[in-house]
């Protein structure tokens, strides 16, 4: 069967859905007594097109005409789905609804009304999900970056900047606004978007061979409450770059904003003309309804960042799983090392949003010889040293908990709100609780994600480095060097392994604030993708055509 007739079979089934009888083109013999291959693939076409869901009894609609009723066929090509409300493929611009005004105008009380990718049970959100992506499926590259652009945009937005990252204090409790703006920014401006899918293609005698990165369908994230809208808005432009459609699970903790979000990418996403529900959540978000994605089976890949806990149960569900779990980042300071520069960076790192990154430095080994001259250079830039006993044991008692854990009511909480805490008073200018302690201390081997920054003295740079890589944990998170010994450097960046490995600058640097490249908020050390992006999102698959186009 050649191209022309797949085309007029195609075209005679899909006016069969239309309601209309297409007549036979003159090339097209009669029907022999037997099924031919043409009526097979009729009944394939036919077959796709009810589950797409067309209906033989659908009013006609006018095939030229901008997708509103039903399918577009050009040449014999499905390039609508039956039925559908949205344009899902048309380039951006070709359909009636592309471009159509929406209102992004979405109250704090309306955030959290069904609609908009809200859903009632989590069941309704995954199947809603798995037909968008359905239709994604038949969408454009050039659709997808046009829906990646989109998003981009509602979030570069100042006012909308400011308004999630103020909503994500207050609901909380945890970080600053002005930090969280820098990050909202980053995750909308650096996230790689539909450039990262790369084909790869391999030619000779038995013809081309091309490698893509296809979808893996409808994928479940599980998102944190330190880093909410940051995570919502990467892993969309990833996750939808690839092809995907998305079921997020929030915390609850952070329910108003991340809902607010979510309506927000699916307003602006059908006025570029997108399937409806691409992107999608619950409007209770709790433990059983991330028990309930995780279980669904048109859930096919599992994307969890937050702590150990959450990263071993994605794990362990038997599904493709990305882990982005803790780290508890060290920074080695050598006496090579610019000591002025790097007492800047590891105060501006470690009190980076209060230290609620994971990526932020969470202790400091320091060389004998340098380490008081390094303590009071940190006092210069915000840093307030903590010498009394009395005092250390009340902050102990202030954040850790029984089993040496931090206090969830302290995490993300600024260094002047715990001094006062404790009882001491200090101005705005301190951003972080300098203590030099033992590596044995909690405050050393635990990840506090506050601005408390232990520091431990090291008899040389090579003990220095062997201490970073243990109090790392094998976590392979981050970790940051301050030397001019690149010989050095070289030896902690093999030992220590992490996906982030940052050498003279702020930790912050590694996601790509003041340092370069891309940037993620699901950073995945246990399952092993390291830093995240669409094609960790996509499967690689493989397209042969044999014997043929070889053109050299």
């Amino acid at each position: 069967m050649n191209d022309q007739d797949i085309n007029a079979a195609v075209n005679r089934v899909l006016a069969a859905f239309n309601g209309t009888i297409a007549p036979a083109p003159n090339h097209v013999p009669a029907p022999p007594p037997v099924k031919s291959a043409a009526s097979s693939v009729e009944d394939t076409v036919a077959r796709i097109i009810a589950e797409m869901g067309g209906s033989k009894s659908a009013p006609a609609a006018d095939p030229t005409a901008p997708f509103s009723q039903g399918c577009i066929v050009a040449d014999g090509m499905v390039t609508k789905s039956a039925g559908e409300v949205n344009c899902s493929c048309c380039e951006r611009g070709d359909c009636a609804l592309s471009g159509a005004s929406v209102s992004l105008d979405i109250s704090d009380e309306e955030a959290v009304v069904l609609g908009d990718g809200v859903f009632a049970s989590m069941d309704e959100a995954v199947e809603a999900a798995a037909e968008a992506q359905r239709q994604y499926l038949f969408c454009s590259m050039a659709a997808r970056k046009s829906f990646v652009d989109g998003i981009r945009e509602i979030f570069l937005d100042p006012a909308m900047l400011e308004r999630i990252s103020r909503m994500t204090v207050e609901q909380t409790g945890m970080g600053n606004a002005s930090d969280k703006v820098i990050k909202n920014r980053l995750a909308a401006s650096k996230t790689p978007g539909i450039e990262d899918l790369k084909t790869e293609a391999e030619s000779g005698d038995g013809g081309l061979t091309l490698v893509e990165y296809s979808a893996y369908g409808v994928i479940g994230s599980i998102t944190p409450t330190t880093n909410p809208t940051e995570t919502i808005i990467c892993n969309t432009i990833g996750m939808l770059a690839a092809g995907n459609a998305v079921v997020f699970s929030p915390h609850p903790r952070a329910k108003i904003v991340s809902l607010l979000a979510i309506k927000l990418i699916n307003r602006k996403l059908a006025s570029l003309g997108a399937p409806a529900n691409l992107v999608v959540t619950v409007q209770a978000p709790s433990i059983d309804n991330t028990n309930a994605m995780m279980a669904h089976p048109k859930v096919r890949m599992l994307v969890a960042t937050g702590g150990p806990a959450i990263v071993k149960t994605v794990m362990s569900t038997g599904k493709k799983a990305i882990g982005a779990g803790a780290g508890n980042p060290p920074v080695v300071v050598d006496e090579t090392a610019d000591i002025e520069k790097a007492a800047k960076d590891i105060v501006s790192g470690c009190s980076f949003d209060n230290n609620l990154p994971c990526i932020a430095e969470k202790e400091v080994i320091a060389v004998s010889q340098i380490a008081d001259f390094l303590i009071s250079q940190m006092q210069k830039n915000g840093a307030y040293l903590v010498k009394d006993m009395a005092v250390v044991k009340k902050l102990e008692e202030l954040v850790l908990t029984a089993k040496g854990g931090p206090q969830t009511n302290c995490v993300g909480k600024s260094a002047v709100y715990l001094l006062d805490k404790v009882g001491i008073s200090v101005g705005p200018d301190i951003r972080a609780i300098l203590i030099e302690l033992p590596k044995d201390h909690p405050f050393v081997q635990e990840e506090l994600m506050m601005p408390i920054l232990p520091l431990v003295r090291a008899g040389d740079v090579d003990e220095a480095i062997d201490l970073a890589v243990e109090l790392e944990h094998g976590n392979r998170h981050t970790a940051m060097i301050h030397s001019t010994d690149v010989r050095k450097i070289t030896k902690m960046a093999k030992l220590i392994q992490t996906t982030i490995f940052v050498k003279n600058g702020p930790s912050y640097a590694g996601i790509g604030v003041g340092g370069e490249g891309y940037t993620t908020f699901t950073i995945a050390g246990p399952t092993g993708e390291g830093l995240t992006s669409p094609k960790s999102f996509a499967r690689r698959r493989k397209c042969v055509m044999v014997e043929a186009l070889n053109v050299r």
